[in-house]
């Protein structure tokens, strides 16, 4: 027997996430559930006692302070301990971009476990999810926020358990690249990379040299010079725009740095693209694919 306080909610699939259950549960000794499988994305954390949690054929110990995932459609299984029953709150979620928010915390089936020590705001979250659980636009976006507001806290203290070294150190420089190509026209440096992906400029620079061959910097001006030379095609656009439109508030630096990339000026390369246009154009692309394929074989 469990003595359990659960919420289920309307599931609206067009949303991007949503609050699909909660609650919490104070176990009696050996209560168990499964082995069975859940529809949607549901994250148990322990607040006191211990259990065992099985799936994908693995078996993990838990006790206060440790979370586990159990993803769709996959069979799990949970039992109390036999002397120190666990209690826990849980919080069920979908949507469109449920899959991309639990990949971001480094959760899986494969590694399905994490650390916390928020485990007075993690219950706090859920007890506001289940005060706010009546019928109506307010607390549905209330409880929607609150998992937002969860799954933050996960994010911010988790140490996600049995993780591979290989895949987080590919994981960091993902994310790195990613932050590139979204903000290589913003003034950044490699100081704001690694701010961004929370690792010190000196490991970053490893990382960067064992999966890429070059460093964060080289990485940063490559990319840009890349998009320099795919807008200087474009011949309304003046080098000073383009400069600005790749990064670089000075055009003399933009200036050199594409020099030394191409072996000649911005303008010259406009020219020569012009004057044997068809050539220049395949080489040019052929060199944007070759680039581009060896960003994308960091996501496959």
């Amino acid at each position: 027997m469990e003595k359990a306080y659960k919420l289920d909610f309307e599931i609206k699939q067009n949303n991007s996430l949503y609050v699909s259950t909660c609650g919490c549960s104070q176990t009696e000794s050996l209560h168990s559930f499964g082995p069975a499988m859940k529809p949607n994305y549901l994250i148990h954390y322990v607040l006191n006692g211990k259990g065992i949690f099985r799936m994908q054929g693995k078996e993990y110990t838990l006790e206060a302070g440790y979370g586990f995932l159990i993803t769709p459609d996959e069979l799990a299984f949970y039992q109390a301990d036999e002397k120190e029953p666990w209690t826990y709150v849980w919080v069920g979620f979908g949507g469109s971009r449920a899959e991309e928010y639990v990949a971001c915390l480094g959760l899986s089936a494969r590694h399905p476990l994490f650390r916390s020590e928020k485990s007075d705001e993690l219950y706090g979250i859920v007890r506001d999810m289940m005060e706010h659980s009546t019928f109506g636009i307010a607390n549905e976006l209330r409880r929607n926020g609150l998992l937002h507001l969860f799954l933050s806290v996960v994010a911010q203290s988790s140490q996600v358990e049995e993780e591979d070294g290989k895949d987080k150190a590919n994981e960091y420089v993902k994310r790195a690249v990613e932050y590139i190509q979204m903000n290589y026209c913003n003034p950044i440096k490699v100081t704001d990379v690694a701010d961004y992906v929370c690792i010190n400029r000196s490991y970053l620079y490893t990382l960067f040299q064992n999966c890429l061959g070059m460093s964060p910097q080289q990485f940063l001006v490559a990319y840009r010079l890349t998009k320099a030379a795919e807008l200087l095609m474009v011949p309304q656009l003046s080098v000073e725009s383009i400069a600005l439109s790749c990064g670089y508030q000075d055009p003399l630096v933009f200036t050199k740095a594409f020099r030394q990339m191409k072996g000649m000026s911005p303008s010259a390369y406009r020219r020569e693209l012009q004057s044997g246009e068809d050539r220049r154009n395949k080489e040019h692309l052929k060199q944007v694919e070759e680039f581009i394929s060896q960003i994308n074989s960091l996501k496959a």
